[in-house]
Protein backbone atom coordinates (compact mmCIF):
# COMPACT_ATOMS: atom_id res chain seq x y z
CA UNK A 1 0.00 0.00 0.00
CA UNK A 2 1.57 3.49 -0.98
CA UNK A 3 1.66 6.17 2.06
CA UNK A 4 -0.03 9.02 1.14
CA UNK A 5 1.79 12.44 0.00
CA UNK A 6 -0.62 14.46 2.68
CA UNK A 7 0.44 11.28 5.58
CA UNK A 8 4.53 11.07 4.50
CA UNK A 9 4.89 15.04 4.67
CA UNK A 10 5.51 15.85 7.76
CA UNK A 11 7.86 12.55 7.98
CA UNK A 12 10.53 12.54 5.15
CA UNK A 13 12.65 14.81 6.75
CA UNK A 14 12.52 12.09 9.68
CA UNK A 15 13.14 9.09 7.25
CA UNK A 16 15.76 10.83 5.39
CA UNK A 17 17.82 11.29 8.75
CA UNK A 18 16.89 7.89 9.76
CA UNK A 19 18.71 6.38 6.76
CA UNK A 20 21.42 8.79 6.66
CA UNK A 21 22.60 8.14 9.98
CA UNK A 22 22.47 4.25 8.89
CA UNK A 23 25.05 4.92 6.23
CA UNK A 24 28.21 6.60 5.98
CA UNK A 25 27.50 9.48 3.11
CA UNK A 26 24.74 8.25 0.52
CA UNK A 27 23.61 9.95 -2.87
CA UNK A 28 19.87 11.19 -3.97
CA UNK A 29 19.21 8.57 -5.64
CA UNK A 30 20.11 6.00 -3.91
CA UNK A 31 18.67 7.37 -0.50
CA UNK A 32 15.01 7.34 -2.90
CA UNK A 33 16.00 3.28 -3.31
CA UNK A 34 16.97 2.38 0.16
CA UNK A 35 13.89 4.17 1.63
CA UNK A 36 11.44 2.46 -1.10
CA UNK A 37 13.03 -1.01 -0.18
CA UNK A 38 13.29 -0.67 3.45
CA UNK A 39 9.28 0.52 3.10
CA UNK A 40 8.82 -2.70 0.75
CA UNK A 41 7.50 -0.38 -2.04
CA UNK A 42 5.23 1.46 0.20
CA UNK A 43 7.09 5.16 0.23
CA UNK A 44 8.21 6.35 -2.72
CA UNK A 45 10.29 9.06 -2.70
CA UNK A 46 10.22 11.48 -5.67
CA UNK A 47 13.29 13.71 -6.22
CA UNK A 48 11.17 16.87 -5.92
CA UNK A 49 10.14 16.28 -2.47
CA UNK A 50 13.92 14.83 -1.68
CA UNK A 51 16.00 17.55 -2.40
CA UNK A 52 14.52 20.46 -1.01
CA UNK A 53 15.11 18.25 2.06
CA UNK A 54 18.60 17.41 1.93
CA UNK A 55 19.02 21.32 0.76
CA UNK A 56 17.79 22.20 4.02
CA UNK A 57 19.62 19.95 6.02
CA UNK A 58 22.81 21.26 4.24
CA UNK A 59 21.97 24.71 5.18
CA UNK A 60 21.19 23.90 8.51
CA UNK A 61 24.32 22.54 9.00
CA UNK A 62 23.13 18.95 9.29
CA UNK A 63 24.85 17.42 6.53
CA UNK A 64 27.47 17.99 4.33
CA UNK A 65 27.96 17.23 0.30
CA UNK A 66 30.83 15.68 -1.33
CA UNK A 67 31.20 15.20 -4.96
CA UNK A 68 32.35 12.65 -7.19
CA UNK A 69 32.49 11.73 -10.56
CA UNK A 70 30.87 8.67 -11.77
CA UNK A 71 30.58 7.73 -15.56
CA UNK A 72 31.08 10.94 -16.46
CA UNK A 73 28.82 12.31 -14.37
CA UNK A 74 28.85 14.38 -11.03
CA UNK A 75 27.34 12.64 -7.94
CA UNK A 76 26.57 14.33 -5.18
CA UNK A 77 26.98 12.49 -1.77
CA UNK A 78 25.45 13.50 1.47
CA UNK A 79 26.93 12.82 5.12
CA UNK A 80 25.37 13.93 8.40
CA UNK A 81 27.70 16.45 10.66
CA UNK A 82 28.22 15.68 14.20
CA UNK A 83 25.28 18.11 14.53
CA UNK A 84 23.09 16.07 12.08
CA UNK A 85 23.34 13.26 13.96
CA UNK A 86 21.90 14.69 17.09
CA UNK A 87 19.44 15.85 14.67
CA UNK A 88 18.42 12.64 13.78
CA UNK A 89 17.85 11.62 17.09
CA UNK A 90 15.92 14.15 18.42
CA UNK A 91 13.73 13.73 15.34
CA UNK A 92 13.53 10.06 15.28
CA UNK A 93 12.35 10.14 19.05
CA UNK A 94 9.88 12.76 18.14
CA UNK A 95 8.26 10.45 15.01
CA UNK A 96 8.16 7.31 17.40
CA UNK A 97 6.17 9.28 20.13
CA UNK A 98 3.99 11.12 17.40
CA UNK A 99 3.43 6.96 16.22
CA UNK A 100 2.96 6.35 19.47
CA UNK A 101 0.17 8.59 20.10
CA UNK A 102 -1.90 7.93 17.07
CA UNK A 103 -1.49 4.26 17.37
CA UNK A 104 -3.20 4.74 20.83
CA UNK A 105 -5.80 7.21 19.79
CA UNK A 106 -6.73 5.69 16.36
CA UNK A 107 -6.47 2.02 17.40
CA UNK A 108 -8.50 1.64 20.04
CA UNK A 109 -11.13 2.13 17.85
CA UNK A 110 -10.64 0.76 14.96
CA UNK A 111 -9.39 -2.51 16.54
CA UNK A 112 -5.83 -1.67 14.75
CA UNK A 113 -3.70 -1.17 18.32
CA UNK A 114 0.01 -2.20 17.14
CA UNK A 115 1.80 -4.64 20.23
Amino acid sequence: MMISKELLKGSVKSIVLKVLAEHDNMYGYELTQKIEKISEGSIKLTFGALYPILHKLESDGDVITESETVNNRVRVYYKLTKKGNETARVKIRELMEYINIIQKLIGRDYGLAMS
